[in-house]
């Protein structure tokens, strides 16, 4: 036992320059971000209702104003912000307060209810520029790698939480696309628009959900989302250029079979099959049909409609999408570029 408690001993000691560095680095990154990191506070007008017993009549009386809290990266020195849509809907004013407690009224500049974000843009005093928050390839994330959430859970502004990446194109169910990054850095109500990043101090997702023990806890658990930052970054620059977002689209609805289908028609557990192609789209100008089994998008197998998308969504305008189908049993490739039209 001595001769064992003796070398957990050595290793410890040795270990502890390694840990001392390490967390100079992951304070290093924290100072690097803290700057583009803010808080979102918003204000909203509640109302009861009230019956009128003369007449009849029910009326909406104000019962006082609703303040909520959420948290955003600065994207650029002109004063755009990103944070969640939910943070931000249906509320009659949102103001920004930076790292050094300076605070800005903001307006909205658009937002993009499936993917849950939303632009907000301040007036920078130009005396004290703006620090825009670095972005990472969310493409290159790894899961395993660490991970450290900033934003203001519970009002408790600049909070910081580290864990790891514990996976990623996770799909809970909340929005209509999802392709979450899932990680245990702790995350709460107030986190919110705010970033997750990595040792360098580069946004890799912002978060967005988290999963609770229950309908009626909110604490965490260690169960955390965030959207890639690569999806996030483009859908804002949209936001910021035109006021909405379209994600490019071939033009088909998809199904997946279920297993003993998939099992007998491509001998996979899963499979997914076009059941219609939109007229004028470039799924009917590639020659695609309804019937037609994907499986292969860009040479990679899929098997879920989450992974077709995920394909479509990161495709860039100019490049082409390679899918391997299934028509009557044999297989065809076809080429088409996503459109952007609505």
């Amino acid at each position: 036992m001595a001769g064992l408690l003796w070398v957990a001993g050595i290793g410890v000691a040795a270990a502890a320059p390694r840990l001392a560095e390490f967390g100079e680095e992951i304070a290093d990154a924290v100072e690097r971000v803290m700057p583009s990191v803010v808080v979102v506070r918003t204000e909203n007008q509640e109302y009861q209702l009230a019956r009128d017993y003369f007449s009849r009549r029910i009326f909406r009386v104000p019962s006082g104003r609703r303040a909520g809290i959420g948290s955003g990266s600065i994207l650029d020195t002109e004063g755009h912000i990103l944070t969640c849509y939910h943070v931000v809907r249906q509320v009659d004013e949102v103001e920004v307060a930076l790292h050094d407690g300076t605070a800005y009224p903001a307006t909205l500049v658009g937002y993009d209810e499936a993917s849950d974000l939303a632009v907000l843009r301040i007036e920078p005093d130009p005396e004290r520029p703006l620090q825009p928050i670095t972005a990472a390839d969310s493409d290159q994330v790894r899961v395993g790698q660490f991970a450290i959430a900033v934003g203001s859970p519970f009002s408790l502004d600049s909070s910081v939480t580290l864990g790891i990446v514990s996976q990623k194109g996770r799909s809970v169910g909340l929005l209509p696309y999802e392709d979450f990054i899932q990680t245990d850095a702790s995350i709460n109500p107030g986190n919110s628009g705010g970033p997750l990043v990595n040792v360098q101090g580069e946004m890799i997702g912002m978060n967005n959900a988290i999963k609770t023990a229950g309908p009626f806890a909110t604490g965490n658990i260690g169960i955390g989302f965030a959207v890639p930052a690569n999806l996030a970054v483009e859908i804002a620059q949209a936001l910021i250029a035109k006021g909405d977002y379209q994600p490019p689209r071939i033009g088909v609805s998809l199904a997946e079979l279920d297993a003993p289908t998939a099992l007998r028609l491509v001998n996979r557990p899963a499979a997914v099959v076009i059941n219609e192609v939109l007229a004028g789209t470039p799924a009917a100008a590639a020659g695609l049909v309804a019937g037609d089994i994907i499986i292969e998008v860009n040479q990679r197998p899929v098997g879920r409609m989450l992974e077709v998308q995920r394909a479509v969504l990161h495709s860039q305008a100019r490049r082409d999408i390679r899918l391997k189908v299934l028509r009557g049993g044999e297989p065809r490739e076809v080429l088409l570029r996503a459109s952007r039209t609505p």
